[in-house]
C-alpha cells in the first residue's frame, strides 16, 4: 500500500484549515471534499483536480468541524460562534442552525444511517444527539465524572473533543481532553465503559469499518491507540509522528490508517504490519485534518483518495493504491 501525492491547493482559505469530510457522491455528481476553516468560510472541491465548487458563508467565527450525512444531500458545519449550521450540498440552502453554549460544539459525526447527528460537547462534558429528521436534540450521554477527583486537577478534564460512531450504529465513542475515552450504547443511552491509556487530549477517533469493535485514535501523546472497544482492552500503539496526532482516519478497506500530526506530516500505517510504511512532508504547519474518500464498491481499492488540511492554509490530495 501506498499514498502519492496528486494535487495541493495553497491559499486553499484565507487563514488555518482545521477540518475536512468527504460528501458522498449521488446520482447527479461525484463525491466532493468538505473542508473548514479559521477564515469562517466552509468550501466544497471537486474530488480529482481540487477545483473550487463553492464557498459557504454563516458562520461568525472559524469553523471547527464539518460533517457529511451519507445520503451525500446534506452536511452540517460546526463553529466556534457556537451555531452548527445544516445545509443543502447542492444549493446552500440552510435546513437547521442548531444552537449550543460557548465551547460546546466541537467535532461532530452522522450516524451510518443518516438519522442522528452527534456533537461532542467540549465544556459540556457530554455528547449531544440530534435527530436528522425533526431537528431537535433527542439525547445527551454525559460522561460520568470520577468519584473523588483529585485536588490537583483544575479546570475540566472531560471535555469532549472528539466523537465516532461505530459502522452498526449502536456505540459512540468520544475522546476528551483528559486522555480518556467513552463508550455509549446509544440505543439505551448509557454509559458502558472507558477506555485508557492516552494521558493527553484525544482529538480523533474512527472506528474499523471491516472489524465493527476496533476503535482507533489519535492523543497529543503521539500515539496512535487501536482498542477493542467492547472488550475493554489495548490491543497495539503505534508511535512515529514527533509530536501531537490530530487527526486519524481508516482506509474503506480496512487495511491502513492515515494520520495528520502538529509534526507538520501526514503519516500511513500498515495495520497488518502496526507500522508507519510513509510519511508526507508537503505541508509547511500542522495537520489538522486527514480524510479518506469513500469508495464507491466494496473491497476496490483502485482509485482511492486521502486529503490533508493544514495550518498552511493548503489543502493535499493523495492517490491511496
Amino acid at each position: 500500500m501506498k499514498i502519492a501525492g496528486l494535487k495541493s491547493v495553497e491559499n486553499a482559505h484565507d487563514e488555518s484549515v482545521w477540518a475536512a469530510a468527504w460528501v458522498p457522491a449521488t446520482e447527479s455528481r461525484p463525491a466532493l471534499l468538505l473542508t473548514g476553516s479559521l477564515d469562517e468560510t466552509v468550501k466544497l472541491w471537486r474530488p480529482d483536480e481540487l477545483a473550487l465548487e463553492r464557498t459557504n458563508a454563516g458562520h461568525f467565527l472559524g469553523v471547527v468541524s464539518v460533517a457529511a450525512h451519507p445520503s451525500g444531500v446534506i452536511a452540517a458545519s460546526a463553529s466556534i460562534d457556537s451555531f452548527v449550521r445544516v445545509f443543502d450540498v447542492d444549493t446552500n440552502a440552510t435546513i437547521a442552525t442548531l444552537e449550543a453554549p460557548p465551547s460546546e460544539v466541537w467535532q461532530m459525526q452522522f450516524d451510518p444511517k443518516g438519522t442522528t447527528l452527534a456533537v461532542a460537547g467540549g465544556g459540556s462534558a457530554s455528547i449531544k444527539l440530534w435527530d436528522t429528521a425533526t431537528w431537535e436534540l433527542i439525547a445527551t450521554l454525559s460522561i460520568p465524572r470520577p468519584e473523588q477527583p483529585k485536588p490537583s486537577e483544575k479546570g475540566n478534564k472531560k471535555f469532549v473533543l472528539s466523537v465516532a460512531w461505530s459502522p452498526d450504529g449502536r456505540r459512540l465513542a468520544c475522546g476528551s481532553m483528559d486522555g480518556t475515552i467513552s463508550i455509549f450504547d446509544v440505543a439505551r443511552a448509557k454509559f458502558l465503559h472507558h477506555l485508557e491509556g492516552h494521558f493527553m487530549p484525544v482529538r480523533s477517533l474512527v472506528f474499523s469499518p471491516v472489524e465493527p469493535r476496533l476503535l482507533f485514535s489519535a492523543s497529543d501523546d503521539a500515539h496512535v491507540h487501536m482498542y477493542d472497544s467492547e472488550g475493554k482492552s489495548l490491543v497495539g500503539s503505534m508511535s512515529g509522528h514527533a509530536s501531537w496526532v490530530l487527526s486519524v482516519d481508516v482506509s474503506p478497506d480496512g487495511a491502513a490508517l492515515a494520520t495528520g500530526s502538529s509534526d507538520r506530516t501526514v503519516r500511513l500505517w500498515d495495520l497488518s504490519m502496526r507500522a508507519a510504511v510513509q510519511t508526507m512532508s508537503n505541508h509547511s504547519d500542522q495537520v489538522w485534518g486527514v480524510a479518506f474518500r469513500p469508495m464507491a464498491g466494496a473491497g476496490v481499492r483502485a482509485g482511492g483518495r486521502l486529503a490533508s488540511v493544514s495550518d498552511d492554509k493548503s489543502i493535499s490530495l493523495y492517490d491511496y493504491s
